[in-house]
């Protein structure tokens, strides 16, 4: 989510921080869609997700306080949104394997991707059929903008099992498609 945080936006952080109700629903209408989508790519179910979301908000509002950068707002709350959902994967036994290997061997090129005319609805349906692991970090790392170091510090997994997550994550999806 490439979002450039407003000064009407730093108003209405401020005002939640006072405690208004209504800045806390605006703030809330402007991120909520955004922030359900991050939950969901991760988790493949929306009730899960829609769960995370109001998880999620909880612990924006008790903790904006503590936010010192008011421009950093969007990524401070996506963080929040991606280590929320990554717990609640874990509380229902989703979990990455930590895998012991080298860099992973890039097999597939960038330029096969755009050869191949995908329609949104099939990339979404067979994202939700890869396995947890896959799926997670190939949304965090091609929709969601994080590196994977990020992934890895989120993940608790080490930066080369994120690169080999997602190498095997991209060669399924594309198998699906195919």
């Amino acid at each position: 989510m490439e979002h450039t945080i407003t000064f009407s936006e730093i108003d209405i952080i401020n005002q939640c921080i006072a405690g208004d109700q209504q800045a806390q629903y605006q703030l809330y209408a402007r991120y909520s869609d955004a922030m359900l989508n991050v939950a969901y790519r991760i988790l493949g179910n929306r009730e899960d997700a829609k769960d995370v979301l109001q998880e999620s908000f909880l612990k924006v509002f008790k903790e904006l306080k503590n936010l010192k950068n008011k421009q950093g707002f969007a990524a401070w709350i996506k963080r929040i949104v991606v280590n929320t959902t990554i717990n609640q994967a874990k509380k229902k036994g989703l979990k990455l394997v930590e895998l012991n290997h080298q860099e992973p061997k890039w097999e597939i090129e960038s330029d096969d991707l755009e050869q191949i005319d995908f329609k949104l609805n099939q990339v979404k349906k067979a994202l939700m059929e890869l396995p947890n692991g896959y799926r997670t970090v190939l949304t965090l790392y091609l929709i969601d903008g994080f590196d994977h170091e990020e992934i890895a510090q989120i993940l608790n997994i080490s930066k080369s099992t994120s690169l080999t997550q997602y190498s095997r994550g991209k060669r399924r999806l594309l198998e699906l498609l195919k």
